[in-house]
């Protein structure tokens, strides 16, 4: 058998679908602990504010949202996949499809560059960025929806042989800068070294990494921990209402480089959207957000 170009339409239109309608579980039990550890009245009620609408949205099919963002995936195909149809045309085919039939319907946030035209369809829409996976004979795709607070506000400075201190403060300085715009409690994912393009690229998968998770590396995981603490000294707290809950989590990837080293810090707001499914050479599907 063989993966087919149905099996992926169809997959694909329900993560960006399912991403809208209810945060991971992860992002849930986030909202949850920060509820317990949180100092201020006003951030607390917000935070419960949160954990409701996403419920409800939940249990209702709303969207938790009316910003649905653009619809991004990350594609990581096993070397022993194989294929009946085309993998990009399908996913374009099940965006525009499930847009003629969504509900509630989805704003025109698909934007020219250029003109600022609004619409649903666009050069490269939607995004999807692939990667290979040796001995894999699965295709595994993530949705990660960017709209205004998760997108807008990701930043990319490029450094000539830093010290860990200099990173940190760069990092720090572009939390600082987002402020509460990026909707808090925010997953804060970082890539650095590599190139230019690879940082970026790590920093935005970063922020798929599941909330409480740690790098494998001592001096790494160290690193994440000094800055979330730091930035929840802040005060945004969560939808800029003030308190301790401004990062549920920072997450940071690095890549061996030149020596000039780029450092990229990205975004997922509070809703956290990722779902994420596989599609198996027998036809089998696994949800596994």
């Amino acid at each position: 058998m063989a993966i087919t170009f149905e099996h992926i339409k169809r997959v694909s239109a329900d993560l960006y679908s399912r991403s809208l309608r209810g945060i991971p579980d992860d992002a849930m039990q986030a909202l949850k602990a920060a509820d317990q550890t949180e100092t201020h009245d006003t951030a607390r009620h917000t935070l419960r504010i949160m954990i409701q609408s996403a419920q409800q949205a939940q249990s209702s099919g709303s969207f938790v949202c009316s910003d649905a963002g653009i619809p991004v995936f990350f594609v990581r195909v096993g070397t022993q996949a194989r294929f009946s149809g085309d993998v990009r045309r399908a996913i374009t085919e099940g965006f525009d499809e499930l847009v003629q039939t969504i509900q509630p319907p989805l704003l025109t946030h698909v934007t020219h560059p250029l003109t600022n035209e609004r619409g649903y369809k666009g050069k490269d829409m939607p995004i999807v960025t692939f990667d290979m996976v040796d001995g894999s004979d699965c295709m595994d795709i993530t949705c990660s929806p960017k709209a205004l607070g998760s997108g807008r506000w990701a930043a990319l400075e490029i450094f000539s042989f830093p010290d860990l201190r200099t990173i940190e403060q760069y990092i720090l300085d572009v939390v600082a800068r987002a402020g509460s715009q990026p909707c808090p409690p925010v997953v804060i994912g970082v890539g650095i070294g590599g190139t230019f393009d690879y940082a970026a690229k790590m920093a935005k998968e970063a922020t798929l990494r599941p909330i409480g998770t740690h790098h494998p590396e001592p001096m790494v995981a160290a690193m994440e921990h000094r800055l979330r603490a730091g930035i929840n000294m802040m005060g945004f707290g969560p939808m800029g209402t003030g308190g301790d809950s401004t990062a549920s989590a920072v997450h940071i990837q690095y890549a061996a480089g030149h020596g000039f080293t780029p450092v990229a810090v990205a975004f997922n707001c509070w809703i956290n959207r990722r779902t994420r499914a596989r599609i198996h050479n027998d036809g089998r599907i696994e949800t596994i957000e």
